[in-house]
């Protein structure tokens, strides 16, 4: 239990990137175009495939989901790292960081749930052509959507509730750019162990099980493309799944790096450069990735473009 003569933290500070003020303001030009970026391309894609009817299929359906989410996954982080910077004013409220520490990773939970039904869609659509429209109808869609946001929902929740328990009550100085576990953990004047276990099960479950059904899909579609008997027809196959693969070894290779590992490798200066990757640079290359090497939605821009003018 924690003595009385201790007072509890009521704000955090995050620590963020702590270097001379040219180099901020370099950090911020940065963060600032990049989440611009995110923003600009993600809102793109969504109305390029709401308005072009010839993209209302299942694959562009996840797609448009995978937007929103980059979207709010950037959102949720950057602006306050920006305000920081711009600022100086580093604190947040002790609720305030929880809920930040909770929405990041609903949507990076709903991210790896979609990014395996991505890999479910084009694994139907390659190895099982003749029943695809039958099986991913608008209703099948919906209810896989709405699961992968469900899933995000409820994956944080038992981790989040029980770091929220913690009592914080002697340094409150975050050593992050945004409230992750980690150093909140650290922070703690209370044995975390039972905690880094549960978060250890939950982030190895949800990363662990979306990346090996999402690997299960690609096996059988690459033994499926290698039947296929002509060049050009190997090559339509899988250039449908190259842009979904990018962006599966991506996300997947920084996040399992940070977050299913001993606690052995703990410098916060590094995880700070690798949460940057998963969490600024994945979803402004996420949007570049699917346009382009994908002539519907660049042809979908064009007619967009074309008709505005």
């Amino acid at each position: 239990m924690v003595s009385d003569n201790r007072t509890l933290v009521t704000e955090f500070i995050i620590l963020g990137f702590p270097n001379a003020r040219e180099v901020e303001l370099l950090l911020f030009a940065a963060f600032f175009l990049m989440y611009v970026l995110t923003f600009t391309e993600n809102v793109a894609i969504i109305l390029v495939i709401g308005m072009d009817y010839r993209l209302h299929t299942p694959m562009y359906f996840f797609i448009t989901n995978l937007s929103f989410l980059d979207i709010g996954y950037t959102t949720v982080t950057v602006p306050k790292m920006l305000a920081n910077i711009a600022i100086q004013s580093q604190t947040i409220s002790v609720t305030g960081c929880f809920t930040q520490l909770y929405i990041f990773f609903f949507l990076g939970s709903a991210e790896c749930f979609l990014l395996t039904t991505m890999a479910y869609d084009r694994y139907l659509a390659i190895c099982n052509p003749l029943h695809y429209t039958t099986i991913m109808d608008r209703r099948a869609c919906l209810w896989l959507a709405l699961g992968c946001w469900l899933g995000g929902f409820l994956a944080p929740a038992l981790p989040t509730a029980f770091i929220f328990r913690l009592p914080f009550c002697g340094s409150n100085i975050i050593n992050h750019f945004f409230c992750d576990s980690p150093p909140l953990l650290e922070l703690s004047c209370q044995g975390v162990f039972e905690i880094e276990v549960i978060n250890f099960v939950v982030g190895t479950t949800v990363l662990m099980s979306s990346f090996i059904l999402t690997m299960i899909s690609y096996m059988f579609i690459v033994a499926t493309i290698l039947h296929i008997p002509t060049a050009e027809g190997r090559s339509k196959a899988f250039s449908t799944c190259a842009s979904h693969l990018t962006i599966v070894i991506i996300f997947y290779g920084t996040t399992m790096f940070m977050y299913i590992r001993t606690k052995t490798i703990q410098t916060f200066d590094f995880n700070k450069i690798v949460s940057v990757f998963y969490s600024v640079v994945t979803p402004v290359l996420n949007p570049v990735i699917y346009s382009l090497r994908n002539n519907d939605i660049k042809q979908g821009m064009r007619k967009v473009i074309l008709k505005q003018k």
